[in-house]
């Protein structure tokens, strides 16, 4: 069941948009591996705007994520591809379908 879920918004550096798109689409293997993921969406909200979104059963599912090959990498390439750090939020989810 998806109890929890973290919400990752990232803000590209200009010039830098296509390149934090492309490191996006290629964490989804990654994700893939994440035994304790339930679910995982990158998304773009605008020119330079992205996100992650993911859920998971419980706080060791999300723990296990944010100590990760896909948090390993995003923190690796923030200072070369990001604005600023990456906004990261702790959600509870209280109804899903």
């Amino acid at each position: 069941m998806h109890t929890l879920a973290l919400l990752a918004i990232l803000e590209a550096k200009p010039g830098k948009e296509e390149e934090v798109s492309a490191f996006l689409k290629s964490a989804l293997p990654l994700a893939n591996k994440e035994t304790q993921t339930l679910s995982w969406f990158a998304f773009r909200i605008g020119s330079s705007k992205f996100g992650i979104f993911d859920t998971f059963p419980d706080e060791a599912g999300r723990n296990a994520h944010l100590s990760g090959e896909i948090a390993k990498a995003l923190f690796a390439k923030a200072g070369e591809l990001l604005a600023a750090p990456p906004q990261i939020e702790k959600l509870d989810i209280l109804a899903a379908k």
